[in-house]
C-alpha cells in the first residue's frame, strides 16, 4: 500500500510503500477486543479496600457482662453493627490484570494499524520538526495536515529534537504524544488520525513486521 507523504506545512513531497504485513494484515475484530479489555484491566490499580472486624483497633474486652443488664449482649464494640466497628463483605484489593500472550497481542495491534490504513487514517510526514516550541505553531501544522481530528503523534525516539514536539503538544487537548515502541490498542482506537514520520515506521516495522 503507497500513501502520501507530507510536510508540516501539508504539503505532499512523496510517497512511501507500508509494509503489506503490518497495514494490510487481517483485520480480527475478536483479537482487538481482547487485547483492549485487557489493556484497561491491566490498568485498574484495585487498590480499594476496607477493614475487617479484626483489623480494626480497640474492642479487646466485652462491653458489659452477659447477662442481667437487660441490654443486648455484644461481645465486642468493634463488631460491625458498632459504629466504628469493622465491616463485612466489602472490597479487598483485587489483581484485575488479564494475560494475553504476545504474538496475539501483536496481531491486534497489526489488525488495528491495517483498519486505519484501510480508512485513510494514518498520515505520513516526512519529520517531526518546529521552528520554535509554541502551542499555536504545533496546532497550525497539525491542522495543514490532518484538519480537524483527534491526533496521535507518534515519536520514533527521544531526542533534543522530539522533546520539543512533545512540548509543543502539550497542551494541545486532542493531541497525544507516544513512543513508536510505546504503540498500543487504546491510543489507536481512541483517536481519528495516526501522524507517523517516515522514522517511526521502521521502528513499528522491527517489532510488528
Amino acid at each position: 500500500m503507497k500513501v502520501d507523504v507530507f510536510n508540516m506545512k501539508g504539503k505532499k513531497v512523496s510517497t512511501v510503500e507500508l509494509p503489506a504485513t503490518i497495514f494490510e494484515a487481517p483485520i480480527k475484530v475478536d483479537l482487538m477486543h481482547q487485547a483492549y479489555v485487557r489493556q484497561m484491566a491491566n490498568s485498574r490499580l484495585g487498590t480499594h479496600s476496607t477493614k475487617g472486624r479484626s483489623e480494626v483497633s480497640g474492642g479487646g474486652r466485652k462491653p458489659w457482662r452477659q447477662k442481667g443488664t437487660g441490654r443486648a449482649r455484644q461481645g465486642s464494640i468493634r463488631a460491625a453493627q458498632w459504629v466504628g466497628g469493622g465491616k463485612i463483605f466489602t472490597p479487598k484489593p483485587l489483581d484485575h490484570s488479564k494475560a494475553m500472550p504476545q504474538k496475539m497481542r501483536r496481531a491486534a495491534l497489526r489488525s488495528a494499524l491495517s483498519v486505519k490504513a484501510a480508512d485513510g487514517e494514518i498520515v505520513m510526514v516526512d519529520a517531526l520538526k518546529v521552528d520554535e516550541v509554541k502551542t499555536r505553531a504545533m496546532a497550525e501544522a497539525l491542522k495543514a495536515v490532518v484538519g480537524e481530528a483527534k491526533v496521535l503523534l507518534l515519536i520514533p525516539e527521544n531526542s533534543a529534537e522530539y522533546e520539543n514536539v512533545k512540548r509543543a503538544c502539550a497542551n494541545l487537548a486532542d493531541v497525544k504524544t507516544l513512543m513508536a515502541s510505546y504503540l498500543n490498542i487504546r491510543d489507536l482506537l481512541s483517536f481519528d488520525k495516526v501522524v507517523v514520520p517516515v522514522a517511526a515506521l521502521d521502528v513499528i516495522e522491527s517489532y510488528l513486521g
